[in-house]
């Protein structure tokens, strides 16, 4: 994952974390082990895909934040 991409990964992230009120710090921390697990899995890889990416960040929001999580997995299609 390039760092275009991460860093685009992580704002979308904070807003979400600012959405679901939660503290900025727990959100950093979050986040960072979230993407720190998601830049491992994805290292094996050559090509992923944006459904790829969605659903293992969700998996590793959800054992920190499980609302985190659903919201972050259903973004599109929440009103």
């Amino acid at each position: 994952m390039d760092d275009r991409t991460l860093k685009s990964l992580r704002n979308e992230l904070k807003t979400h974390s600012r959405a679901l009120n939660i503290p900025a710090g727990a959100a950093d921390a979050f986040i960072d082990a979230c993407l720190t697990s998601v830049q491992k899995s994805l290292a094996k890889k050559t090509t992923i895909t944006s459904s790829d990416l969605t659903r293992l960040v969700a998996k590793e929001l959800k054992k920190y934040h499980a609302d985190f999580a659903y919201v972050y997995e259903n973004r599109d299609t929440i009103i």
